[in-house]
């Protein structure tokens, strides 16, 4: 009894650590990007946060790097967002508060959000990093080489699909996502050409692509063809039809009707 005692104390323990730990990695990000204003010491930081991932014999390195490159895409995403707003012409309280909200997202995703495993959070998971990456991708990139930016979609397509296909019993889990991650590099690179953004109603000098939002439609219609098809051996017109439904309201509404109040980067 004393054993089981001490084991459940030493638990407790070590989960009121992880957590400790985590809030003060988002809480240290935000004080990096305010006190330097440099991209690089908060990628660091963040790097070094995740020591774990090679902390084991060199052969894993490559296996660990896959399975962790969602929690690498919404970190450094958020990071991004971070240095955004601190270098945004707006007053330093406001600039402040959506920089906690920014960290509280990151605490959210740390605690709530990272650590499960059952399937709908690793679809949520793979969700979150889909639309962070891109989102961020766009926010500083947009004069990037396009080789560079299609590069980086193909990342982003290519481990939020590896993410998500782990928790099926898929014999073709690299192939799949190496199309997906084609079909997001695709739609990056026609979004590099014609890029459009809209004016978030906080902050006005932070714009969200509008690529983030096509991606993240586009990407719910792929998984729920993909989930209907691996239970029923074909993609049922019911599990998708109101997916598909809402994915094209919603794409046609930014593009019919809310392109001339978006600011559009060619």
């Amino acid at each position: 009894m004393d054993f089981l005692k001490n084991a459940k104390r030493r638990s407790v323990m070590s989960e009121v650590i992880y957590m400790a730990l985590n809030i003060a990695l988002a809480i240290a990000l935000l004080f990096v990007v305010r006190s330097t204003g440099s991209l690089l010491p908060a990628l660091a930081l963040v790097l070094l946060s995740k020591w774990r991932v090679l902390a084991v014999r060199p052969r894993y390195w490559f296996v660990n790097i896959q399975a962790n490159m969602v929690d690498f895409i919404v970190s450094i995403s958020l990071v991004i967002f971070l240095l955004t707003t601190n270098s945004a012409n707006i007053d330093d309280g406001q600039k402040l508060l959506v920089q906690v909200i920014i960290t509280l997202v990151h605490v959210i995703w740390l605690l709530f959000i990272k650590p499960r495993s059952k399937r709908a959070f690793i679809v949520t998971q793979s969700a979150v990093a889909l639309f962070l990456g891109v989102a961020a991708t766009y926010t500083v990139a947009f004069d990037w080489p396009d080789i560079l930016i299609v590069a980086i979609m193909w990342v982003v397509g290519y481990s939020t699909a590896r993410h998500i296909l782990t928790n099926y019993d898929e014999s073709h889990i690299i192939f799949l996502s190496i199309v997906w991650g084609l079909v997001i590099a695709e739609i990056g690179w026609l979004a590099y050409h014609w890029t459009i953004a809209y004016r978030l109603p906080i902050v006005q000098n932070i714009l969200l692509p509008q690529v983030a939002i096509i991606v993240m439609c586009v990407g719910f219609i792929a998984y729920k063809a993909y989930d209907s098809y691996f239970h029923n051996q074909k993609i049922r017109t019911n599990d998708i039809i109101l997916p598909l439904l809402f994915t094209v309201s919603v794409i046609a509404v930014l593009v019919l009707a809310f392109n001339s109040v978006s600011t559009g980067v060619v």
